[in-house]
C-alpha cells in the first residue's frame, strides 16, 4: 500500500510594475524607444484603438514616423475597436491573437496597446493567452484609464452581461500614460476619470481629495498640467495598492479599489452602456456615500461635499434605471465575482474607509430616494 504523502513548495515571483508618465512618448529618445531598447524584442506589434484614428491624426502620424524610424521589426498598425464595445464579445481578442499567430511572434516580441480601458483589457486577455504569454506594453489614451484601470493587471471581457466575466490576472511589463492623448478627448470623456480620481481619493488620499477640490476649475477649462497631476497621482495610488497593498492578484474578499463599483457595474449593463464607466462609477460612488450615510458611518455633510464635486465634473449621480429593482442583482453579481462572502466598502470619512458585509435593500432604496432629492 502506497503510504500518503502531501508534499508543499512555497516559491514566489519578483515583478516590478513601472509606470512612466510623460508627454509625447514617441519623440526620439523617448519612453517608447527606451523601454524598447531594454526589451529588444525580436518582433513589436502595435495596436491602436479606432476612436484614436477618428479623433487624433496627429497622434497616428506620431506612431508611424516612429515606425519608420525603428531599428525593431514592426507590424503595420492593426487597428482594433474601442469603448465597451471591445469586450462585448471576442472579436478583438480574436483579431490579436490572429496577428500574432500570422506574424510569428515569439513569447519574447512585445505588443504596445495605446487605447482605452477597454479596448486594453481586451488586448491584455489575448496578449496574455497567447503563447501563455507575450509581453505587453499600455498606453492609455483616456482619463479613464490613464489615472485607474491603464496600471492595473487585470484583463478580460465581459461574458453573460456580466463584466469581466472571462479574464486573468497578468500585469504588462510598463504602462506609459502620454497626457499628449488626453489632448484630442471630448468634453465627457475628459471628466468621465474624475471619478476614479475621486474614489482613490476617498479610500487613499484626504490630500489629494483637498488637490482635486482646489483644481477644479483648471480642469474645467482643460488645463493639461493639472489635469495631468490628478491623473499621475491617481495611477500612482492604484499602482502602489497593486504593488504593495498585499492582494495583488485580488485572492481576499476585500477590494479596496472597487469602491461604487457595484452598482456601477450594473448600472452600465442595464444602460447597455449609455452610461461610460466614469459615469457609472460616479453613481456607484453617490449610492454607496449615502448608504454609508443611512448606516451611520458617515456624515451627510461629508457625502454632500463628494457629490457636490462630482457636479462640478459634469458627472451624474443619479440615473432613471437606479429605481430598477434589477439593479440589486448587482450585489450578488459582485459577489460572485469577488468570491465567498459579500464584502462592500463604506467610508466612516475620506481617507477612512469600512467594510460591510451586509448591504440591506431598504438601506440602498432609502440612499437611491436621498440621491433623487
Amino acid at each position: 500500500m502506497i503510504e500518503p504523502q502531501k508534499i508543499k513548495s512555497l516559491f514566489s515571483i519578483k515583478w516590478t510594475h513601472q509606470l512612466f508618465c510623460t508627454q509625447n512618448a514617441f519623440r526620439s529618445g523617448g519612453e517608447v524607444t527606451q523601454i524598447l531598447s531594454e526589451l529588444n524584442p525580436p518582433k513589436l506589434m502595435l495596436v491602436v484603438d479606432r476612436g484614436i484614428c477618428d479623433a487624433n491624426i496627429e497622434y497616428v502620424a506620431k506612431i508611424t514616423s516612429w515606425i519608420e524610424t525603428s531599428s525593431i521589426e514592426c507590424s503595420d498598425i492593426l487597428i482594433v475597436q474601442g469603448g465597451e464595445k471591445a469586450k462585448t464579445n471576442d472579436s478583438v481578442v480574436e483579431s490579436i491573437l490572429n496577428a500574432i499567430n500570422e506574424l510569428g511572434m515569439c513569447r519574447k516580441s512585445v505588443v504596445l496597446a495605446i487605447g482605452g480601458g477597454a479596448m486594453l483589457d481586451a488586448v491584455g486577455f489575448a496578449t496574455s493567452i497567447a503563447h501563455r504569454g507575450i509581453r505587453l506594453i499600455k498606453m492609455p489614451s483616456t482619463s479613464l484609464s490613464a489615472c485607474d484601470s491603464g496600471v492595473g493587471v487585470k484583463n478580460g471581457i465581459n461574458k453573460y452581461n456580466k463584466k469581466n466575466f472571462i479574464g486573468v490576472f497578468d500585469p504588462p511589463y510598463a504602462v506609459i500614460n502620454d497626457y499628449d492623448l488626453l489632448l484630442s478627448l471630448d468634453d465627457r470623456h475628459w471628466f468621465s476619470g474624475m471619478s476614479e480620481v475621486i474614489k482613490v481619493a476617498l479610500v487613499k488620499s484626504p490630500e489629494l481629495f483637498e488637490q482635486t477640490k482646489t483644481t477644479v476649475s483648471k480642469v474645467q477649462n482643460r488645463d493639461l498640467i493639472s489635469m495631468a497631476k490628478l491623473m499621475t497621482a491617481s495611477a500612482t495610488l492604484h499602482l502602489k495598492h497593486i504593488a504593495e497593498g498585499g492582494d495583488p492578484f485580488e485572492r481576499l474578499e476585500a477590494r479596496p479599489l472597487d469602491f461604487g463599483h457595484w452598482a456601477a457595474h450594473k448600472l452600465e449593463q442595464m444602460t447597455n452602456h449609455e452610461l461610460t464607466h466614469g459615469e457609472a462609477v460616479s453613481i456607484g460612488l453617490a449610492i454607496d456615500l449615502q448608504c454609508s450615510v443611512e448606516l451611520g458611518y458617515l456624515d451627510q455633510d461629508v457625502a454632500d461635499e463628494v457629490i457636490s464635486l462630482l457636479h462640478e465634473f459634469n458627472l451624474p449621480t443619479t440615473h432613471p434605471k437606479m429605481l430598477e429593482p434589477e439593479l440589486l442583482d448587482g450585489l450578488e453579481e459582485f459577489r460572485e465575482h469577488l468570491g465567498g462572502r459579500l464584502t462592500i466598502l463604506l467610508l466612516k470619512d475620506i481617507g477612512q474607509p469600512i467594510d460591510v458585509h451586509d448591504l440591506p435593500e431598504s438601506t440602498i432604496k432609502r440612499a437611491i430616494r436621498r440621491l433623487f432629492l
